[in-house]
């Protein structure tokens, strides 16, 4: 009996083991319920909001063609605060996992942060407006 549940204890363990979650599933838990699914700023509470909630398919055309990458990692992350529903947007950074990952700042230096809020970040880039 003893080994019978150890043995089904291992076989069940690949079978409970997730795969890492990906950017998309990451924005659609903890981004879209403001930002949209498609992240164009239409997400359902952003009617309940007092602010105008940002289209983030367009951060690189407001950015002269170029995705602002560490500027969003540190929004996500809670470094650069923005105003939302009458106060900051909430602070995603200390809710996510995914380990440490590092890129590099404008300004030559670097920035570490989360694995979670830099696939957040790379999901987004990848929803660009052309």
């Amino acid at each position: 009996m003893r080994y019978a549940l150890i043995t089904l204890i291992l076989t069940a363990v690949p079978a409970i083991a997730q795969e890492p979650v990906t950017g998309e599933e990451l924005y659609r838990a903890y981004c879209a319920g403001c930002h949209g699914v498609s992240a164009s700023g239409d997400g359902a509470l952003a009617d309940l909001l007092t602010v105008p909630v940002a289209d983030l398919t367009g951060l690189a055309a407001r950015n002269d063609g170029v995705f602002p990458l560490s500027d969003v990692v540190q929004t996500i992350d809670g470094r650069m605060l923005l105003d939302a529903h009458g106060g900051p947007m909430p602070v995603f950074g200390p809710m996510l996992g995914g380990g440490s990952a590092v890129i590099d700042a404008p300004e030559g230096g670097v920035i570490q942060t989360r694995g979670d809020v830099l696939k957040i970040a790379e999901y987004l880039a990848s929803q660009q407006a052309e």
